[in-house]
This record gives structure tokens, C-alpha cells and sequence, in this order.
């Protein structure tokens, strides 16, 4: 399973780098592959790749904000929730995510 995803607070600062952080912990305990292109205080991190997106099953906005260039994802299966669900469960989010990928 391949995982995309995008995390972004308002202020941009704690809970982006948070989530993102819980996202990869509990992916890889799924065996997941993952990968978390931050949006933060200091612009788009980690930025993904279209090939990346592409290749993805699911596609996981940990925002609480508007995604940057959100038009990348058009087509893709979308799990979208707050930051602070993924910092306080990240295993739920991505539980639901795979869930979504596989059609359930």
C-alpha cells in the first residue's frame, strides 16, 4: 500500500511537523509505504512528486487549512481530516485510510 499525503496547520508551525510525523509512525507499523509533503511556516516540504501521487492508493490532508496546489490530487482517493485528530490518533487516520484505498 502506498501513501501520500499532505499536512498543514494554520499557524504552520507545531501541528504540521506533528502530524506528519505521527502519519509516518503508524504507517510504517502497517507496512505502508508513506510519504508527507509538509505545508508549514517555511513554505512546502518534502514536496511530492506527480509520479509519487500518481503511484499512490490513497491520498491522506492532514489540514486545517486549503492544501497548496491541491489540482495535483484531482482523480485520487481523498482522506481528509484535522491535524489534531492525526497528532492525538494517528492510528485511526491511517487505519481509514487503507480502508478508503481498498474500498471499504
Amino acid at each position: 500500500m502506498k501513501i501520500v499525503g499532505v499536512t498543514a496547520c494554520i499557524a504552520g508551525i507545531a501541528h504540521t511537523y506533528m502530524a506528519a510525523a505521527n502519519l509516518k509512525k503508524f504507517a510504517k507499523k502497517e507496512n505502508c509505504e508513506i510519504k508527507i509533503e509538509t505545508q508549514g511556516a517555511m513554505g512546502i516540504e518534502d514536496e511530492l512528486t506527480q509520479a509519487e501521487i500518481d503511484e499512490a492508493d490513497v491520498v491522506i490532508f492532514a489540514v486545517d487549512t486549503t492544501v497548496q496546489n491541491e489540482d495535483r490530487f484531482v482523480g485520487k482517493k481523498i482522506l481528509e481530516v484535522g491535524t489534531s485528530k492525526v497528532v492525538k490518533d494517528g492510528k485511526s487516520t491511517i487505519e481509514d485510510a487503507i480502508k478508503l484505498a481498498k474500498g471499504e
